[in-house]
């Protein structure tokens, strides 16, 4: 059974979806643990005490909360900007997520014409109304841009013909075409109609975002008080070179109602970098992806939506052709990022598994900000770590099994 068969299944089945038992080592305590499900749901987690691989359970795969990632543009050779969408983007690209452990995801429309934004929200949500996996998986829609900076460096690979200032008319039009799943907005600051552009988001339920921006420090303090609460790939989308302070880095890093998203792929930011930014941020500390069409795909040279050719490494790393410094955007997904993180010490590996899983929960208020804990939802994942690499052994969504690394799918 595939994952939207299996996802059909819970949706019909309801309150009888019935109950299960999936055991492992808690991700937290290294402790054997069997987590009881019950239509759906985490109704307790309990001591295993007949771990089959004996009393300290070595040999079970962990287990923990599934992961939640805020910034997908694409992954498995389908992308959620190319428009028109290829048939099925949205379904392959759930399905290739669950395959990494991702059992939430925000799929991300960037800067393009209103109309090319109007479709790819339509698309979206037209997956999201006939797939049950996708509107399982899918917590909403992330919109980044255009309301960014015109400005080269801070702008990114973001088209500049289409950026523009804040406009909530338009916002509202796009949001209508999404069927209301706009969630995140990422913007930048430094124009004038943001503080009320954001405000307005704010008031309607929307995650705002400060990101691709030149803004000055009282334009990210505006944007603070009126409601921003993220920043968007920090360290990333920025220009080459910045005044030693202050700038908009610092200044975000220094507000304490910021959560900073970073790609911790092993590319996009410095160790020096991420030990600063998760030290600072703590809790509020969140690891995306922000992966690409490329990500899950083999090794060699490809041509981007976004213009020329692109070289993906034998190590996963991403960058035009020609001119290996310069980064066409993020190959990897979160287990890479978390397995980065504990690999070299920056964490621990449940703290880094929380950045990917209960923080980016906790900063959008989904109910997978409870963990591996009574009363949220069963999404969860098997996993084995050997100190170097994170490897999905199991995903469920619900309760419902949605990828089996033996047999490659969902039961």
């Amino acid at each position: 059974m595939n994952a939207a068969a299996g996802m059909a299944a819970i949706e019909g089945a309801g309150a009888a979806a019935g109950t299960a038992e999936v055991s492992g080592r808690h991700y937290r305590t290294g402790e054997p643990v069997a987590v009881c499900i019950e239509n759906g749901t985490i109704v307790s987690v309990r001591p295993l005490t007949d771990a089959p691989a004996g009393a300290d359970g070595r040999e079970l795969p962990w287990i923990g909360p599934g992961l939640v990632d805020l910034q997908i543009n694409g992954c498995a050779g389908f992308d959620f900007n190319t428009i028109p969408m290829a048939d099925g983007t949205a379904q392959r690209i759930t399905e290739a997520l669950f395959r990494e452990g991702v059992t939430a995801y925000y799929p991300t429309v960037i800067t393009n014409s209103d109309e090319a934004i109007a479709e790819g929200m339509r698309t979206i949500a037209a997956a999201c109304d006939t797939d049950p996996a996708c509107r399982a998986a899918i917590a909403g829609i992330h919109l980044e841009g255009p309301f960014i900076s015109p400005e080269d460096g801070a702008r990114g690979a973001h088209s500049k013909a289409y950026v523009k200032a804040p406009d909530w008319e338009l916002f509202q039009r796009w949001q209508e075409s999404a069927g209301g799943r706009i969630r995140i907005v990422t913007l930048s600051p430094e124009w004038p109609e943001a503080p009320a552009f954001i405000e307005r988001c704010v008031a309607h339920g929307v995650r705002v975002s400060i990101g691709h921006t030149a803004a000055t420090s009282e334009q990210v303090k505006a944007a603070v008080r009126a409601g921003a609460t993220m920043s968007t790939h920090l360290g990333n989308g920025a220009h080459r070179l910045l005044p030693r302070h202050p700038n908009y880095i610092w200044d975000q890093l220094a507000e304490d109602g910021l959560a900073s998203c970073l790609i911790a792929d092993g590319f996009h930011l410095p160790d020096a970098f991420l030990k600063v930014a998760l030290r600072v941020k703590g809790e509020r500390a969140i690891l995306v992806s922000d992966a690409v069409s490329f990500s899950g795909m083999p090794p060699g040279m490809y041509n981007s939506h976004i213009g020329g050719q692109v070289v993906l490494t034998p190590e996963g790393k991403l960058y035009m052709a020609g001119e290996p410094r310069l980064l066409a955007g993020s190959a990897q997904l979160l287990p890479r990022g978390i397995a980065n993180i504990a690999r070299k010490g920056l964490a621990s590996l449940a703290a880094a598994w929380e950045m990917a899983s209960v923080h980016p929960s906790e900063r959008m208020g989904l109910p997978s900000a409870r963990g591996l804990a009574p009363g949220a939802p069963a999404d969860l994942v098997r996993f084995r770590w050997d100190g170097q690499r994170v490897r999905i052994v199991e995903t469920y969504k619900s309760g419902v099994k949605v990828y089996d690394s033996v047999t490659g799918e969902g039961k």
